[in-house]
C-alpha cells in the first residue's frame, strides 16, 4: 500500500466563494460538520476576508461557532494578511492557511499587495498554530502569463523562512500539466517541510496533475467537495478537483486516506440539494462501485 496522504477539503471556502448565492452561516457550518464526519482529517472551514470583496465568505466567526468538533480533524481558516489573522486568532481554529500569489499582478488583485508586502505580512504573524502557505498561480498567471518554477520555489523558500510549516503549490486557474506538478513537488521536497498541491480541473488536467504530484511524493492535496470552486479575481477560473473523485483515484491506487467515500458522496448529494443544481464532480453521480 502506498504511503498515506492528507486531503484537505476546501469546499466550505474555495468551493463556495465563487457561487452566485451566499449561503447562511449555519448552512456553511453544516457543510463543515458533514465533511468532518466522513473521516477527512483537514477542512478549510472559512476565509477571513472583507465581506465587500467576497460576500460569500461573510460572517466567518458565525460559521466557526456552528462547527461541531470531531476528534482528529484540523479546522483551518484562510487569511491574506495580519488583520485576517487577528480575526482567526479570536476563533477556536486549529491552523492558519495563508495565501499569496506567485506574481505581483495576481497578488495585487487578490490581496491588494505586492508579493514582497504579503511575505512581510506572513513574517509579522506570531502564532503557535501550524501555518500552511498556499502559493497561488504557481502553474501560470492569468495576468502575467508563464510562471517559472524557479520563481515559485524561491518564493516558497522565503515563506518557509517566514514561518510556513507546509507549502502548497496552487494551480489557481487550472493551466497546469503533469510535468509542472511533478517538478514543483520534487524540488519542493527540498524545502524541509511537507509539500502539496491545490488543483483545479478547468482544462481537464487536474487529476493527471494529482497523480503526477502523488508519484513525486506530495503529502497534502487540497480539493473541494463536488468539484466546486474558483477564484473571484481570476477570469474563467472554475472548479477544484472534486474530493470524492480524488479519493476514488487514491483508494484505487492503494493510498490510505482514512475517508469513507460513500459518506463523502452523501455530502455532495446533500450539497446538490442545497444549491439546486448538479455539481461538477463525477464520482458522486456515477457511484463508487461497479454495482
Amino acid at each position: 500500500m502506498a504511503a498515506p496522504v492528507t486531503i484537505c477539503d476546501v469546499g466550505p471556502r474555495d468551493g463556495l466563494q465563487n457561487e452566485a448565492e451566499t449561503l447562511a452561516p449555519q448552512v456553511r457550518a453544516e457543510l463543515v460538520n458533514r465533511l468532518a464526519a466522513t473521516g477527512l482529517r483537514s477542512v478549510e472551514a472559512v476565509s477571513f476576508v472583507r465581506a465587500e470583496s467576497v460576500p460569500q465568505m461573510a460572517d466567518a466567526e458565525e460559521v466557526v461557532a456552528g462547527i461541531e468538533r470531531q476528534d482528529g480533524v484540523a479546522y483551518s481558516g484562510l487569511v491574506l494578511n495580519a488583520k485576517g489573522y487577528e480575526r482567526l486568532s479570536a476563533c477556536s481554529l486549529d491552523a492558519v492557511h495563508f495565501t499569496l500569489g506567485a506574481t505581483d499582478e495576481f497578488n495585487r488583485r487578490n490581496a491588494n499587495r505586492t508579493v514582497d508586502e504579503s511575505v512581510a505580512e506572513l513574517e509579522g504573524i506570531d502564532t503557535d498554530l501550524p501555518v500552511s502557505v498556499s502559493i497561488s498561480v504557481s502553474f501560470g498567471c492569468p495576468f502575467a502569463g508563464e510562471v517559472l518554477p524557479e520563481t515559485v520555489l524561491a518564493l516558497a523558500e522565503r515563506c518557509v523562512a517566514a514561518g510556513a510549516g507546509e507549502i502548497v503549490f496552487a494551480d489557481t486557474i487550472g493551466v497546469g500539466v503533469p510535468h509542472q506538478a511533478r517538478e514543483l513537488v520534487e524540488r519542493g521536497k527540498g524545502l524541509g517541510v511537507p509539500v502539496g498541491v491545490h488543483l483545479h480541473n478547468t482544462r481537464n488536467t487536474g487529476f493527471a496533475n494529482a497523480y503526477a504530484a502523488l508519484e513525486a511524493g506530495a503529502e497534502v492535496f487540497e480539493s473541494s467537495v463536488g468539484g466546486l470552486g474558483g477564484c473571484p479575481f481570476a477570469p474563467r477560473a472554475t472548479g477544484n478537483i472534486a474530493t470524492e473523485d480524488l479519493v476514488f483515484l487514491l483508494h484505487g491506487e492503494g493510498v490510505e486516506t482514512g475517508i469513507d467515500l460513500d459518506a463523502l458522496i452523501g455530502v455532495s448529494e446533500w450539497l446538490e440539494g442545497v444549491l439546486g443544481r448538479a455539481l461538477p464532480g463525477q464520482v458522486y453521480r456515477a457511484g463508487a462501485s461497479l454495482a
